[in-house]
């Protein structure tokens, strides 16, 4: 276990209130400043100018569980050694085990990955490794019981286990506080962010904050048992959530109404939606007023608009053709683009970077980008320093 330091920083013409939550310094000229930090903190993502304002979370800390001797148990006992004398294993990511390779590790915040040995991996090292996983399921993912830890396999034609992303799953508690204003109001959430990012870290700590500290009755439809950990007792990460196993990827969207039919929960905590049935589960547990948290891959609102699968989750897209006097009056052409209905996901959070976020208030971005224009935002900054 490591506690990391938490810093919050906000930037880009920011609207200043007298009944400001937080006080931050301008650290150019030394000015004290207030920084409004609830919905009406508006400005415009292509102008961005940072003030250079630090503050503090509410606790003022962070705490990490990654357990990390849990995963180098599955390596080769000279990998395992090389691991936990590195300095640098707080920020370790994922190892990368390829048959007729060098093994690999990659770091948080390096590009690239970075070799462990000058020799390559063997067949009899992969089957060790996976005798002590055990079986993979039909994503070809695996976990470690009682960790977060998350081992994904690469196969042959044949079906042989030719390589092994061994990936570091770590619990955080906090790491929300950029937008813990936002569960206040039970309305739906999407996390929008490209693999890596820190989605479902960001899930596991959501689904503990709604369970423990808003005492809401919180279901995680778990597709790989990537948020609430391997084996059938879920992580204490999770607090007091409640958890349901998918038993293959194909079926997750069955057990998201299947938790909303049978289990009466108030918020429904789903990763990776992907697919056409999912998007319409999603719609589904929305209209029974049941607040949705979700992820989805991508990297910015307009991804999400474009594709034609997903695009529903944020009110789907239509062609409309305007009379002449009403394409005047718009100064547009007769026929232009716009929102079908309203979105799934009232809120849309881009995951830009692990510690830099961007939150739409989507109806209202998405009906902006429609029309070529850019939508205001408030943007959420978080450094983290961690200490051991």
């Amino acid at each position: 276990m490591r506690v990391i330091s938490l810093s919050c920083y906000c930037s880009a013409n920011p609207t200043f209130s007298p009944n400001s939550k937080h006080s931050f310094t301008n650290l150019k000229k030394k000015e004290p400043f207030s920084l409004h930090f609830g919905r009406k903190l508006n400005y415009n993502i292509n102008n961005v100018a940072v003030k250079g304002g630090v503050g503090e979370s509410v606790d003022g800390f962070v705490v990490v569980d990654d357990d990390l001797q849990a995963l180098f148990q599955i390596l080769p006992q000279d990998l395992r050694n090389s691991l936990e004398n590195d300095p640098k294993r707080g920020q370790l990511i994922e190892v990368i085990l390829d048959l007729g390779r060098y093994p690999e590790a990659r770091f948080l915040g390096e590009s690239g990955g970075h070799y462990l040995r000058n020799t390559e991996v063997s067949m009899k090292e992969l089957e060790e490794a996976q005798s002590i996983v055990g079986e993979f399921g039909g994503d070809n993912r695996a976990g470690i019981e009682g960790t977060l830890h998350r081992i994904s396999a690469i196969r042959s034609r044949k079906g042989l286990i030719v390589g092994l992303t061994c990936r570091v799953g770590r619990a955080i508690s906090g790491h929300i506080d950029m937008v813990h204003d936002l569960l206040q109001y039970g309305e739906s959430i999407l996390f929008l962010g490209r693999p890596g990012v820190g989605k479902t870290t960001v899930m596991r700590e959501m689904a503990r904050v709604l369970a423990d500290e808003l005492h809401k009755r919180v279901v995680i439809v778990d597709t790989s048992n990537e948020i609430g950990g391997d084996g059938d007792i879920p992580h204490s990460a999770i607090g007091g959530a409640r958890r349901m196993q998918v038993p293959e990827p194909s079926m997750q969207h069955k057990v998201m109404i299947e938790a909303v039919e049978n289990h009466m929960p108030e918020v429904i905590l789903v990763d990776e939606i992907g697919t056409e049935a999912e998007s319409l589960a999603c719609r589904s547990i929305a209209e029974r007023g049941v607040m949705l948290i979700g992820t989805a891959h991508g990297e910015l609102l307009v991804n999400i608009i474009k594709n034609h699968i997903l695009c529903d989750l944020v009110g789907g897209v239509e062609t409309v053709t305007l009379g002449d006097d009403e394409a005047r009056a718009r100064h547009c052409q007769k026929t232009i683009l716009e929102r079908k209905g309203p979105p799934t996901f009232p809120f849309l959070i881009e995951m830009r970077e692990r510690n830099y976020w961007v939150t739409h208030r989507t109806e209202r971005s998405v009906d902006v980008l429609l029309h070529g224009k850019k939508p205001l935002v408030e943007v959420n900054f978080c450094s983290l320093a961690i200490l051991r």
